[in-house]
């Protein structure tokens, strides 16, 4: 069966690198150096993309059909021309969407069993 046969869910758990690719190229197509840029600041420096894993992840997801090579580019005068720009593809969304739902799931989970930073544990008093 190919991968664009394979259902979004098939493809989950996302490693850490892919979902903050995901994230990155979510609401915009970058280069992999805008890529790296954004995670950083979405996760206040927090998170880091080596370059090796970076583009490692983005061979493997272009492999399973998740992110493409964009054929627009910004205009010469304010881009180099050996960037290349990537972009989730329409299985790339569905499997992100996926992806949300199931960690979604656990965090309801963890707040029913009182695995929260500031719920108190289940059958607990109030304020204890």
């Amino acid at each position: 069966m190919g991968d664009e046969a394979r259902e979004p869910e098939e493809y989950l758990p996302l490693t850490p690198a892919v979902l903050d690719i995901v994230l990155a190229l979510g609401d915009n197509e970058l280069h992999g150096y805008g890529i790296m840029r954004e995670v950083r600041r979405r996760t206040d420096g927090g998170r880091r993309l080596a370059p090796g894993t970076l583009y490692r992840s983005l061979r493997q997801m272009q492999e399973k059909g998740l992110v493409e090579e964009s054929e627009e580019r910004p205009d010469a005068d304010l881009d180099d021309e050996r960037r290349r720009y990537y972009r989730l593809t329409d299985l790339g969304r569905k499997v992100a969407v996926a992806e949300v739902e199931r960690l979604e799931g656990l965090v309801r989970e963890a707040r029913s069993k009182g695995l929260t930073p500031s719920a108190p544990p289940p059958g607990a008093p109030a304020g204890a």
